[in-house]
């Protein structure tokens, strides 16, 4: 990349505070990025754990609603099912990591029962209610991990993005640029150097050839002077 910039002093001094911020960022985003990923594969483990506890709490919930059906026919299941009075309230909260705002599902219900008599009916069905409650509420803690999963995953790909850009572009240009200023400064300050110089023996010599001019001018009055007394004392 060619420089821009005027090789000054105060010019390479604004851009070694340049390269140390990017330098500082680049450390700060590798950092975040670290946490990100630890906390992303963190989340990922519990979503795989969710969704076998899913799968195994809704296999079970039809199990168990197949023996009410194989124990109390279907048709009488179906007017149960219609006699059962739960409420449940789903809350969306957030939590926040390394900035990145992520999703909190919490499921809760409330039982109206008794649903129906026991006489003429099995227990079954009461469990057949309790396992399809508890796989729903798994399946709010697991909406919560995937979309949680999501931003992360989002996040991290966009931090990455930064870090390399810093690491593999703006710091190596920085540090570039101020080699190439620094040198031509150095070679600048040099030829400063060397400009006095020539000047300085110049004027040393032009001072020293008008000193011997007048150490010759004063020489001359002196010889003049003597000269006149020789010929006055003849007469």
């Amino acid at each position: 990349m060619p420089m821009t910039m005027a090789p000054t002093r105060s010019n390479l001094l604004k851009l070694s505070d340049d390269l140390k911020f990017a330098q500082l960022g680049h450390e700060l985003l590798d950092q975040k990025r670290s946490i990100l990923v630890v906390e992303l594969l963190t989340l990922v483990d519990q979503a795989v754990d969710y969704q076998s506890r899913v799968q195994d709490a809704l296999k079970e919930a039809q199990e168990t609603l197949s023996d009410s059906i194989m124990h109390m026919g279907r048709l009488k299941v179906a007017n149960l099912a219609g006699a059962v009075d739960i409420d449940y309230t789903i809350t969306l909260g957030s939590r926040k990591v390394m900035g990145v705002q992520l999703p909190k599902v919490e499921t809760t219900f409330v039982d109206h029962g008794p649903y129906f008599s026991s006489e003429g009916t099995s227990i079954i069905s009461d469990l057949a209610v309790g396992k399809y409650r508890q796989a729903l509420e798994l399946m709010g803690r697991l909406a919560e991990l995937k979309m949680s999963i999501m931003r992360l995953a989002r996040e991290v790909k966009k931090t990455i993005r930064k870090v390399n850009a810093l690491e593999k572009i703006v710091i190596p240009e920085d540090q570039m640029t101020i080699r190439e200023m620094r040198g031509r400064i150095e070679e600048q300050e040099r030829e400063n150097f060397i400009l006095m110089k020539v000047v300085k023996d110049r004027l040393e010599k032009a001072k020293g050839g008008v000193s011997t001019e007048r150490h010759l001018v004063q020489a001359h009055v002196v010889v003049e002077g003597a000269q006149g007394g020789l010929h006055g004392s003849t007469v």
